[in-house]
């Protein structure tokens, strides 16, 4: 870790490419749900663990959607099983009460004191369970202060493979109007034009004005294939 030892299995039967980033091996796929409910059942148990993560239920039933899809690891990581080990704090939040510089950040991972927290822009408590749950998935693996060029290609990927998941079990999902799933929609697209590798999404990353003091490599993600 960050993510050392693991290699990314993107479960698609159109797979044709690799990607050297890191997911563990044999993921299952994502479960038959009904997308088009808002509301997901929760068992009592299951509910008080994610009560540790956060005490909002639109982050709960985000977190709840990743189980059993190629989000499951930052799931778990979510829950605990991070570098810090303890569960990760999840809230919505203004982030230019943060810095000024973060005002239209769409989600920030934080840490502070040995305690991880991921804060998403309060302009998206409205928006679907399934995109919450697809930024959530890139914001977990930020777990400690370092940051890199491979680090964040490997996040955004992985956030465009999980909405692309989500969007295949339910289409309709990329017609909603919410500036979320329009950041998801458009992460998906670089992924289907790189043949589902992270080929034009590193070169997103690399033009990304706010990436341009990042060194290649961090703590996990010292080369492209790992």
């Amino acid at each position: 870790m960050k993510l050392k030892g693991f290699v990314l299995a993107f479960a698609f039967l159109f797979w044709t490419g690799s990607v050297s980033y890191a997911i563990e091996e044999n993921i299952p796929k994502i479960d038959d749900v009904d997308n088009k409910k808002e509301e997901i059942y929760i068992d009592n148990a299951t509910y008080k663990m994610y009560k540790k993560v956060s005490d909002d239920d639109r982050i709960i039933r985000a977190i709840e959607a990743m189980k059993g899809t190629l989000g499951d690891y930052s799931r778990r990581a979510i829950l605990g099983d991070n570098l810090s080990e303890k569960p990760i704090k999840v809230e919505f939040r203004d982030l230019a009460q943060i810095n000024e510089a973060y005002k239209d950040f769409d989600a920030l991972g934080w840490k502070y004191k040995e305690k991880l927290y991921i804060f998403i822009n309060i302009k998206h408590q409205d928006a679907p369970k399934e995109a919450l749950a697809s930024i959530l998935s890139h914001e977990a693996l930020h777990q400690d202060e370092l940051n890199s060029i491979n680090e964040e290609t490997y996040c955004w990927t992985l956030e465009a493979a999980v909405w692309n998941n989500f969007t295949e079990q339910n289409p309709s999902l990329e017609e909603i109007s919410h500036p979320l799933v329009a950041r998801e929609n458009t992460i998906k697209r670089l992924f289907i034009k790189g043949n589902y590798t992270d080929k034009y999404i590193r070169k997103s990353v690399l033009s990304n004005a706010g990436y341009q003091t990042l060194p290649s490599r961090s703590p996990g993600f010292e080369d492209e294939d790992l």
